[in-house]
């Protein structure tokens, strides 16, 4: 696992995006110094989400940046990207899925605020953790906000796992993220609501690594 750990500034592209779009705002933050970048796409069909995350995965390594795919073991492993990231709702059996696609594929599961889940993935196979969210969401405004002290709480409980903190971060608050334990910062509209997406890129990525 050590290995495939996962560092810095973890960019979620929006869901929402036309196809245009979406790879302009995603090449501007790769340009700006992003180099982990996940796909989500929960209302298209499959093979048009699958040529979306294709296109990204060329444009991710021009910039030999990670590429991770929400949800789908199945589109991670169909457009060749670096890892799937799992929610709540779409958690495989984890030992099986190593079994069948072996320890190549990066694999990351939301836990929220859920210790016994994270300590549970862990065990299993994941290879990070997302823990959040930390403050309150516009992406998820749904997800409970949790603050700081779990974040803490939870690097203490896991101090060897790889652990992203999500959830309201921005370029204010990350410099809190990190002494908090987090080894990766989530960020959606925080960096893609941005004016500028390759500026915000650079300020984030040099903020964090002066923290």
């Amino acid at each position: 696992m050590r290995d495939k750990l996962l560092s810095g500034i973890y960019g979620i592209l929006p869901a929402d995006l036309d196809t245009d779009d979406l790879l302009v705002r995603a090449e501007a933050a790769l340009q700006g110094g992003l180099r982990i970048l996940q796909f989500r796409d929960k209302k298209q069909g499959y093979h048009r989400a699958l040529k979306r995350a294709k296109a990204l995965r060329v444009l991710t390594s021009d910039y030999d940046a990670c590429f991770i795919v929400n949800d789908s073991v199945q589109m991670a492993l169909d457009a060749q990207a670096d890892g799937v990231h799992l929610g709540r709702d779409e958690m495989p059996n984890l030992t099986q899925l190593r079994v069948e696609v072996g320890s190549s594929l990066i694999v990351g599961v939301t836990c929220r605020a859920d210790a016994g889940m994270a300590k549970h993935v862990l065990r299993d196979g994941a290879d990070y953790i997302s823990f959040g969210a930390i403050w309150a969401s516009h992406s998820k405004p749904e997800v409970p906000a949790v603050g700081l002290p779990r974040l803490i709480k939870a690097r203490q409980l896991f101090p060897q796992a790889n652990i992203c903190a999500i959830g309201g971060i921005h370029a204010d608050n990350i410099v809190q993220v990190k002494a908090a334990g987090a080894d990766c910062a989530a960020v959606i509209s925080g960096l893609f609501g941005a004016d500028d997406i390759a500026y915000e890129a650079a300020k984030l990525t040099a903020i964090w690594q002066a923290a």
